[in-house]
Order: C-alpha cells, then structure tokens, then sequence
C-alpha cells in the first residue's frame, strides 16, 4: 500500500513539473497567444520536450499507483500536482499572494483525509461493450480542442482545459481497469490499452493548445479539477472503488478541500505578476 502512495506523489511531481517545462517550451517556441499552426515551432523546442517525458514518466507512475489505490486518491493527488506548478514557477519568480499559499496548506489537508479514507484494492472489471467506449472518447476531446482552437479568448483556455481534463480522466479510468495479458500481441486487443494512448494524445494535443491561451497553473487546475471530479464519481459508482468503513465524512470534506485548493490556487496564480527571470525563460 505505502508503494501506491509513494506512486502517486512521484507522479504528482512529475506532472507539475513537466507542466511548467512544456508551459516554458511554447513561449520560446513564440506560439503563446498565436494561432495553432505556431505550434509547429515546437519541434525546435527541446525543452517542451523534455516537459512532456517528464509527464510520461508521471503517467507511468500514475498507472502502477491506480493498480493499487482507488481513483478518488490517486486523481487527487494528481490534482495536487498545480501546487507543485505553482510553487515551481514562484521559484523562478512568479509572485504567488499570501492565500495562495494557503490555499496549498488546504489542499494538502484535503489528500490527507483522502489518504485516510481510501481502502485500497483492485478495481471492478468493466463490460465488454463499456471497454470500447473509452477509447471512442478520444474523438470527444479530439473534436472539443479541434473547435475551440480557433477561439483567441481566455475562456477558450478554460474549455480546452476541460477537454483536457476529460480526456486524462479517461486515461485514468483505463488505467485503474486495465486488464495486462499474457502475451505482448495481446496487448493490441485490449481496449484499455488503446483507450489510453489515444485519450493521451488527444489530451497532450487539448493541453498545448490550452497553454497557448492560458497560464500553465490555471489551465492545471481546471484540468484536474475536471479529472478529480470526474473520475472520482466514475470509480465510487463504476468501478467498485471503496472508502473504509466510517470514513465518509473524510472522504467528501478531502475531495472538497483538495479541488477548492487547486481551484483558490489557480485564481492567485493568475493573478501573479510574471518576473522578468520568467520571461527570459520563455523568450
């Protein structure tokens, strides 16, 4: 059990960090605020990059943690991961206020209580018909980041935020009910599998563009607040996922803190001031 813990901080880290290399990668690349063929110039960007294995490495973490913890833990703690975006950029100069901070303290009692509460065990297996749509969701979020792409709107950075957010919750659900074959050849009829390299890709794609028209710890924190959510209801109700006996209570008010955390971290982060050191990164 401590193993899924430690998995899920490691994959925590790596996602707020990875975050914040792929935010600095799209304002070097000169595709912040342009239009989506801009993000052509981040083949040259070996720093996004490097953001995005950093990510990957967190998805791996990620995926052994929900063999081994319930998706309200794990996915709150990945929500965790805009504490770590915020605290990473306050680092190279961004000015987070005072209630940000505190809104990180809120949080991080929130994912006490969810650790507290969390009955780890492995998850209930999916029908058939069921394990298809998951990988059908990724022409969903693909659709949403291929329509609101055009939009040059803050709140055009919020709904690709949410697509992003919907489609890792689905990447999180395959993951939590991924059924490993025998055999490698295997692996290619296993709709989990193809469920989550496809909502993963679409997902990346929703997450640059939404960094392209929004800050990298705001479009976090509506992402994982929509993925908290969202997977959290699907695994209580889907997926056989349990609280311990008694420990209800925990359960909500640490869901309820550790989104409103992210989500109160996210607005003072917005509001920060970007330092001149940040913006030499990004030139």
């Amino acid at each position: 059990m401590i193993v899924g813990y430690v998995l899920a901080l490691l994959a925590a880290l790596a996602s707020g960090s990875g975050s914040v290399l792929e935010s600095i990668g799209v304002r070097r690349a000169g595709a912040y605020g342009g239009s989506a063929l801009d993000l052509v110039h981040l083949r040259r960007q070996w720093i996004y990059f490097l953001g995005v294995g950093v990510d990957l490495v967190g998805f791996a973490c990620a995926a052994a943690a929900l063999h081994r913890l319930p998706l309200f833990l794990v996915q709150s703690v990945l929500a965790f991961s805009v504490g770590v975006t915020a605290a990473i950029s306050a680092f190279l100069g961004s000015r987070l206020a005072a209630p940000g901070w505190a809104a990180l303290g809120v949080g991080a009692v929130g994912l006490v209580l969810l650790g507290l509460s969390a009955q780890p065990g492995p998850a209930k297996v999916l029908p058939a018909g069921w394990r298809w749509v998951l990988p059908a969701m990724a022409l969903v979020v693909g659709a949403i980041a291929w329509y609101f792409r055009r939009f040059d709107r803050p709140w055009a950075a919020q709904v690709l935020g949410f697509a992003t957010g919907v489609g890792f919750s689905v990447v999180g659900v395959s993951a939590r009910t991924l059924n490993l074959p025998s055999s490698g050849w295997g692996m290619l009829a296993e709709p989990a599998v193809w469920a989550m390299i496809l909502n993963g890709l679409a997902a990346a794609v929703a997450f640059a563009l939404a960094l392209q028209k929004g800050g990298a710890t705001a479009v976090n924190a509506i992402m994982f607040t929509t993925n908290t959510a969202l997977s959290s209801v699907i695994g209580l109700l889907f997926l056989d996922d349990r609280v311990r006996d008694g420990f209800a209570t925990f359960t909500i008010a640490g869901l309820i803190l550790a989104m409103a955390g992210a989500i109160v971290t996210a607005h003072y982060a917005t509001q920060a001031k970007e330092p001149r050191r940040t913006a030499r990164l990004a030139a």
